[in-house]
């Protein structure tokens, strides 16, 4: 795993590079978090949805809510992004929407577009 560096309006992201998932668990997760602060000096988490395992996206599992309770704790912010229009889970729905609402987490199509909403002044 390496962290492509961008910095926006002054903010400084650290996209995942990887080729194979970096997210399988809380600690996993927090992991990426404490690398991207020391590696590229920020805690401002771009990365694409498939360098995450799928069991995150099933909300049942408790797996996205306990990775997410970490970086806000840890004062991470994470934006994921591809392709979400083959989930049909209305709560997954819900999560995302709700989650584009706020200021920590966010579920978009592109790697731009998570720079983007890491780097927007609030």
């Amino acid at each position: 795993m390496e962290f492509k560096k961008i910095e926006k309006n002054g903010i400084i992201c650290a996209v995942v590079v990887a080729d194979e998932p970096v997210i399988t668990d809380a600690q996993s997760a927090l992991d990426v978090l404490m690398s991207a602060k020391y590696d590229a000096g920020t805690k401002n988490i771009v990365i694409d949805k498939k360098l995450i395992v799928e069991e995150f996206f099933i909300l049942s599992s408790g797996l996205a809510g306990e990775i997410l309770q970490k970086y806000i704790n840890y004062g991470g912010r994470i934006a994921i992004y591809g392709d979400y229009s083959h989930y049909t889970s209305k709560p997954l729905k819900d999560f995302i929407y709700e989650s584009n609402k706020g200021k920590d987490v966010f579920f978009v199509s592109t790697e731009d577009e998570a720079v983007d909403m890491l780097t927007m002044s609030r």
